[in-house]
C-alpha cells in the first residue's frame, strides 16, 4: 500500500526516477520491461513496447505533477502525520524478494545494475586508526543540516569524517521509507534500489544514524539494525529525536511571547515521551547498542537561552510567528533557522565522539557568511550541545569530572586526544 497523503503519481515517478542513471546512460531493455509493467500508462502508442522515448516522455510528466505537487505541501500546514502503512509489516516475514534475504554479491549486483552511473556501487573507507568512525545512515531535511557540518567539524578536529547516507525529503527519508525502497518491497515492489544495503553487506562500518518519523514503529529501524548486525556485529546506533514543532501546540500562538522557558521544557518532554516510544523497546532488544542524538534537548536549551538573552545575532524564536529572519525555526514544517545547522552539528559529533566540540582548537570551514553566526554565538552551541548530550540519559555519553571527554570515551573509539588533534 502507498501512504495516503502522498499522491500515487509522485510516487509512479520517484521510483522511475531511482531506477536509472537519466541523463548519464540509456535504460536497459530489463529496466524498460520492468517499468512497462509498472506504469503501462507510458506505453503511450499502446504496442505493448515500452521505448526508451515513452519512458522519457512520461518521467518528465510526472516530474512536472511532482513539482506543482511539491508546491502546494509546502505550503500546507506542517507534514503529514496520518498515513497507511503496507500491511505486510506486520506479517513475520518481509517478501521472499526482498534484497535483504540475498548474498552480498548479490546485492552488490542488484545495486550495479540501477544506480547512477556516477556511483560507486560499493562505498567504504579504511580501517580507522584514531577516532575515526564509518557512518551510514538514512535521513530527511531534518537531519540534512548535521550531516552537511559534521564532516567540516570532523575535520576541525582531526577527523577523518567517513560518513554515507541515503536520504530524502520528509517522509521519503524516514527509515521504514528507505527500508521498502532499499529492498524493492510494498511502494517500491521489484525496484530495489539497495545503496546502503550493497555497502553494509561488502564493506565494514561502525555506526547507523537514524532521523525519525511520525508513527514510527521500533520494527521500522529494528529491520536495518539486524541486517547491520549480520555483517557488522559491533555497529552502534543512533536515533534522532527531532525537536519540538508547531504542530504540537494544535495551533499557533498570536505572538513570541508564548514561549516561555515553561513551555519549551514541556514540548521538549513531550517529544521525549514520544520519541522513547520507539527508542525503549529498541534499547531494550539490543542492548547497549542504541542510542539518542539529543538535538531537541539542544534546541529547548537554545530556545531558553535566547529568551536569557545568550544567543547574540538571533533575534526571535519562530518566523512563522515573529517574522524575524533568524529565528531559532524559520517555517511551519519545523526546520532551523539560520545558523543552527552547526548546533546539530555539534551534537552529531559529541555524541558520535565522546567529546565536547569546544574542545575543538582548529577553525571550522562551514562556509556561508563569515560575520554570522558570530565567534560568541557559536561557542554558545557547542556549549549547549555538549551539555544537551551529556545530560541525556540515553546518549551513551557522560562527563562527571568536566573535561570535556566522555568518561566512557572507549565505547565511542580510541580515547580522544583533544585539542592535540584539533591542531
Amino acid at each position: 500500500m502507498k501512504p495516503a497523503t502522498i499522491p500515487v503519481i509522485s510516487l509512479m515517478a520517484s521510483c522511475l526516477l531511482t531506477t536509472n542513471s537519466w541523463g548519464q546512460s540509456a535504460p536497459t531493455k530489463q529496466q524498460l520491461e520492468r517499468w512497462h509493467k509498472q506504469f503501462p500508462a507510458a506505453d503511450t502508442n499502446r504496442d505493448g513496447i515500452l521505448s526508451s522515448e515513452e519512458a522519457t516522455a512520461y518521467r518528465k510528466k510526472m516530474l512536472a505533477t511532482r513539482s506543482k505537487q511539491s508546491d502546494n505541501d509546502r505550503s500546507a500546514r506542517g507534514a503529514p502525520r496520518q498515513f497507511k502503512i503496507d500491511a505486510g509489516w506486520d506479517l513475520p516475514r518481509f517478501p521472499d524478494e526482498s534484497v535483504c534475504y540475498k548474498t552480498p554479491t548479490q546485492i552488490k549486483a542488484i545495486y550495479e545494475d540501477v544506480k547512477p552511473a556516477n556511483q560507486d556501487t560499493i562505498v567504504s573507507f579504511p580501517e580507522p586508526t584514531g577516532r575515526e568512525r564509518r557512518i551510514v545512515a538514512t535521513g530527511h531535511s531534518f537531519m540534512a543540516p548535521g550531516f552537511n557540518t559534521l564532516p567540516k567539524i570532523c575535520k576541525a578536529a582531526g577527523i577523518q569524517p567517513m560518513l554515507y547516507t541515503h536520504t530524502g525529503g520528509g517522509i521519503t527519508g524516514s527509515a521504514r521509507y528507505k527500508w521498502e525502497q532499499e529492498n524493492g518491497i510494498f511502494q517500491f515492489e521489484g525496484s530495489p534500489v539497495p545503496k546502503l544495503l550493497a555497502s553494509i553487506s561488502n564493506a565494514n562500518w561502525d555506526a547507523m544514524m537514524f532521523g525519525p518519523y511520525f508513527n514510527d514503529k521500533p520494527e521500522y529501524y529494528s529491520c536495518w539494525i539486524d541486517f547491520c548486525l549480520k555483517f557488522n556485529p559491533d555497529m552502534k546506533f543512533y536515533l534522532s529525536d527531532a525537536w519540538p514543532q508547531l504542530y504540537q501546540l494544535g495551533e499557533n500562538p498570536a505572538s513570541e511571547s508564548f514561549f516561555t522557558e515553561e513551555v519549551f521544557d514541556r514540548l521538549g518532554m513531550e517529544r521525549r515521551s514520544m520519541s522513547n516510544e520507539v527508542i525503549d523497546v529498541l534499547r531494550k532488544r539490543y542492548p547497549d547498542k542504541v542510542f539518542v542524538l539529543p538535538t531537541s534537548d539542544a534546541m529547548v536549551l537554545a530556545g531558553k537561552a535566547y529568551l536569557q538573552g545568550d544567543l547574540p545575532g538571533i533575534d526571535g524564536v519562530h518566523r512563522v510567528i515573529g517574522g524575524k529572519q533568524r529565528s531559532l525555526w524559520k517555517d511551519q514544517l519545523g526546520h532551523l533557522g539560520p545558523g543552527f545547522e552547526r548546533l546539530e552539528g555539534y551534537v552529531f559529533y559529541a555524541t558520535l565522539y565522546g567529546e565536547s566540540p569546544e574542545r575543538i582548537e582548529a577553525p571550522i570551514t562551514f562556509g556561508g557568511d563569515p560575520s554570522f553566526p558570530t565567534t560568541k554565538l557559536d561557542q554558545t552551541f557547542r556549549k549547549i550541545a555538549w551539555q544537551a548530550v551529556t545530560k541525556h540519559p540515553y546518549s551513551g555519553v557522560k562527563d562527571e569530572d568536566g573535561d570535556g571527554i566522555s568518561d566512557n570515551h572507549q565505547q565511542h573509539g580510541n580515547q580522544s586526544t583533544g585539542q592535540t588533534d584539533a591542531k
